[in-house]
């Protein structure tokens, strides 16, 4: 019996630590930023945990799917060589439910990164609940927003020029952008000034519109 629940104690202890684990990182010399230190607004549950799940597609090229995110964040590629003084956000697809990491993320900021670009790749909210119409998620846009607000906060720091940033987003993510770059610039501020102090939005008024939106469409199969 003794034996019975020591394994049973390992595998438990196991089965956590994994959960704690199985979340995505960035490659070595990377570091994830939280967009929202502080409280999250438009919080929805979430089915569990986060977790990171590979397939492949019908083509057989492999795929990294990151899934329940909660807790968003930024992770910020610095250009190889000269740095031109670009910068773009890149906004994963997955119909909002999961977020395609690498295939549309990661390898976005690459190819950005050798071209003199700094990429800033944004881990958003997924899943969208189902009750909120496709391309409708309150939680992708506030975390867009946000991120973009903060490149633009740290433009100095990270050699970027505030007149040249511009965001990249697949799918899912390009639909979001759309959305965000259709609603009005006063809209957008009085939404931001509800949700942040009032010293924050006097710095960050300005901040929240993108210079130059790409938006891809891609088919897996």
């Amino acid at each position: 019996m003794r034996l019975v629940i020591l394994v049973l104690c390992f595998s438990f202890t196991a089965g956590v630590l994994n959960a704690q684990t199985n979340v995505w990182q960035p490659s070595p010399g990377h570091t994830q930023i939280p967009i929202w230190p502080g409280a999250i607004p438009d919080v929805q549950p979430v089915p569990g945990p986060e977790y990171v799940t590979n397939t492949i597609t019908p083509k057989g090229k492999p795929l990294v799917w990151v899934c329940n995110v909660s807790q968003p964040t930024m992770t910020v590629y610095s250009p190889q060589g000269t740095n031109n003084g670009v910068a773009m956000v890149v906004f994963p697809g997955g119909g909002y439910n999961a977020l395609a990491m690498d295939l549309e993320g990661t390898e976005i900021c690459d190819w950005l990164t050798s071209h003199g670009i700094t990429a800033v790749l944004l881990k958003y909210r997924v899943p969208t609940p189902i009750r909120q119409a496709y391309g409708a998620s309150r939680m992708a846009l506030d975390d867009a927003q946000r991120t973009l607000g903060l490149v633009r906060f740290h433009a100095a720091g990270w050699q970027i020029d505030p007149h040249k940033i511009g965001v990249i987003g697949f799918s899912a993510g390009g639909i979001s952008w759309q959305r965000r770059a259709r609603i009005s610039t006063s809209v957008r501020i009085r939404r931001w000034m509800r949700r942040t102090k009032k010293a924050a939005a006097r710095i960050l008024r300005s901040l929240v519109i993108q210079d130059i939106c790409g938006v891809a469409m891609k088919n897996f199969s």
